[in-house]
């Protein structure tokens, strides 16, 4: 299989192996080839993972385009949250205690390669951290107090390696590259817990949904439970979550998804979904990689942003990748109001969507879970503007009108079109925003945490639309278990 290493100073990387081929992060985002050819083994050595930089976004785009990525986007997510990596480290608590047992200090600080360590005591250790965490460079603390815990592990980027142990890393690094990258299992372990936040604004079920799901829950045998940002240390009493607060990968919504994963509880949305969801950037590779038909759609950068203007004519629409109901999108219609927006949003985020504009007097939306058509509903757009949300017009008249159809006089290609979608996410809850021009479905977005709201989303299959949620809840426990 062909490899890339990915970094930001290709020139000082002499490797003694066949089919590497070492380039940087701009070159493996903007490269044609690249995106194009499935299956590259991807390791990806930037400087920086924080969200939303280069490091970030190879992994992220990586794994988009099907290619084999070290580390991938979930476990970058998973060093945001170090409590959750310290609690999973008891799972292997004997491993730890035998490593250190005879050691004097109180405190071991070490880093870890590709799963060696310069200490060959510690190299047992090291390899099955590795394997749990799956990142290139890793400094992992150790303390004592009355045992030894896991104090800290975190990524090393390449500045931070130390001149000493440079020819370990490499030879971790050639070593890793001539076997099969391993994984570590998921660990899967019966009551309901449902995440709200009763301060939302704009949350994705009403009280009158939440009310129908707690009932729903009660007559598939579930104890339901309501349960806020403030509960996280409860997931261990649970055994399944539905996340029903809009969700973000910065937020804690995806630590409680994380978590709840972590123990084993069938979870909607589930971490993945979250991750994939929320990136437009992501979607957008997923989607053409699949030749899914879209707008369409440039990924542009600092660097070349302005040759968008050759590429797509005025207006087109602009969107941070993270952003969330119809917030964070702009319809730009000259240079200037190009120059602007792009100044502002490039503060927060390396990389930006910009995307055909298509007028259409509303957008469907098909609801997906586990693989199958839920609901189908058309939003028409705010009164005079251009979205189904208007944010700066009276909270009365924000949101245009909602027709809710039955799944069965939908049109076949618009549900063949969001079930092929969505199964390249997941088989979680989905809501799947498309146009349609000319007969044709183009795929906008797809949402992790789509709206159901009462009256609305379950205006034709009414209760029968929650007690589905349910049962799809109860197969995953019987599976998992």
């Amino acid at each position: 299989m062909p490899k890339l290493i990915i970094v930001e100073n290709p020139d000082n990387w002499q490797l003694r192996l066949e089919d590497v081929e070492v380039i940087t992060p701009a070159r493996y985002i903007d490269g044609e080839a690249y995106q194009q050819t499935k299956g590259l083994k991807v390791l990806n050595l930037c400087k920086s993972y924080q969200y939303q930089s280069y490091g970030y976004y190879v992994s992220l785009l990586a794994e988009a385009r099907h290619h084999k990525v070290l580390p991938g986007v979930t476990t970058i997510q998973d060093f945001r949250f170090p409590s959750i990596l310290r609690e999973d480290s008891q799972d292997f608590d004997n491993l730890i205690q035998n490593s250190f047992k005879h050691v004097a200090e109180d405190r071991v600080e070490f880093n870890i390669y590709f799963g060696i360590t310069q200490s060959e005591q510690l190299n047992k250790l090291a390899r099955h951290l590795f394997q749990y965490i799956q990142a290139p460079s890793l400094r992992a603390v150790f303390g004592r107090r009355n045992k030894w815990l896991l104090q800290s592990i975190k990524p090393l980027s390449i500045g931070e390696v130390p001149e000493t142990d440079r020819a370990l890393l490499q030879k971790g690094l050639e070593q890793y590259l001539q076997r099969k990258r391993e994984y570590r299992p998921d660990k899967k372990k019966y009551d309901l817990a449902i995440l709200v936040n009763p301060k939302e604004a704009n949350p994705p079920s009403d009280e009158k949904a939440i009310q129908r799901f707690i009932k729903a829950a009660d007559q598939a045998g579930f104890y339901a439970e309501l349960i806020t940002k403030n509960d996280l240390d409860k997931l261990v009493q649970f055994d399944a979550l539905f996340i029903r607060e809009s969700t973000y990968v910065n937020h804690h919504t995806f630590r409680f998804a994380k978590k709840a994963q972590s123990l084993g509880l069938a979870v909607i949305d589930d971490p993945e979904s979250i991750l994939k969801c929320t990136n437009k950037v992501y979607l957008f590779e997923l989607l053409n990689a699949n030749k899914i038909l879209t707008p369409k759609s440039f990924v542009i950068s600092k660097e070349n942003y302005k040759k968008l203007p050759d590429k797509l004519a005025y207006p087109f629409i602009l969107k941070q990748p993270d952003g969330a109901f119809s917030k964070g999108v702009f319809k730009i219609g000259s240079a200037n109001e190009f120059k602007e927006v792009t100044t502002m949003m490039f503060k927060d985020s390396d990389l930006l969507i910009a995307q055909e504009y298509l007028p259409t007097p509303f957008d469907w939306r098909v609801g997906v879970l586990d693989g199958k058509p839920l609901y189908v509903c058309k939003y028409f757009m705010a009164n005079e503007h251009w979205q189904i949300v208007n944010w700066n017009a009276q909270e009365s008249s924000r949101e245009g009108s909602v027709e809710s159809i039955a799944v069965d006089q939908a049109p076949s290609g618009l549900i063949r079109t969001a079930l092929k979608a969505t199964a390249l996410i997941g088989q979680s809850l989905y809501g799947v925003d498309m146009k349609e021009v000319d007969g044709k479905f183009y795929v906008i977005e797809i949402n992790d945490n789509p709206n159901i709201d009462g009256g609305i989303e379950d205006k034709i299959l009414k209760d029968k639309l929650y007690s589905t949620v349910m049962d799809v809840f109860l197969n995953k426990i019987k599976a998992d278990r």
